[in-house]
């Protein structure tokens, strides 16, 4: 008699997506603030330790994800020449949202208030929105752009950003994409040339 063979059907999931799941889970069951990281372990069948080689913290499972690839915009943002024109710091910030599937902080987005996450989220969002926007000032004034002007280029471009991802998870993962609904702002915001 032979035994089947585990390479067979759907794979595994990684720790690290088994974590999140159980953690959106109890978020919907009990509340963001109501749901411990122990109890996350626990849900996801790991230890407490194994919590923390993915996660440094409750937040974090929520915005990994979108944080991995900001950090790749800042760093872009930053090179010489970055913020020369429109179009190339354009691409930088569809770099963020493309191919953006969805994830905890979408589901995060679209269930905040069943979550009970929405200072939470309005508290992380304004943090990333400002690191973003001091990335594009940055990147405005290396290009020759006055300090306000600059400023109010990044923050405007940066609230673009996080509007887009925040609308398009609000409307339902299968309603276009984070970056059709960043394509459909940016014309919004034209009136304030990047130049």
């Amino acid at each position: 008699m032979s035994t089947p063979s585990r390479g067979v059907g759907r794979p595994r999931a990684s720790s690290r997506e088994t974590i999140a799941e159980a953690a959106c889970e109890l978020f919907l069951e009990s509340g963001y603030e109501g749901t411990s990281i122990a109890e996350i372990a626990q849900r996801a069948g790991v230890s407490r330790s194994s919590f923390f080689n993915y996660f440094s913290s409750k937040s974090d499972v929520l915005w990994s994800g979108f944080d991995e690839r900001l950090d790749h915009a800042v760093a872009a943002l930053s090179e010489p020449e970055a913020g020369a024109d429109s179009m190339r710091v354009e691409e930088v910030l569809a770099a963020i949202l493309q191919g953006l599937e969805p994830d905890p902080l979408a589901l995060a987005f679209g269930n905040a208030r069943a979550m009970g996450l929405e200072e939470e989220l309005q508290r992380e969002s304004a943090l990333r929105q400002g690191r973003l926007a001091a990335a594009l000032s940055g990147a405005a004034r290396g290009a020759g752009v006055e300090r306000i002007r600059a400023d109010v280029l990044g923050a405007a471009y940066a609230v673009v950003v996080l509007s887009s991802l925040r609308v398009w998870a609000e409307g339902g993962a299968g309603h276009g994409s984070p970056l059709a609904q960043l394509r459909h702002a940016l014309p919004r915001i034209t009136d304030l040339h990047w130049g």
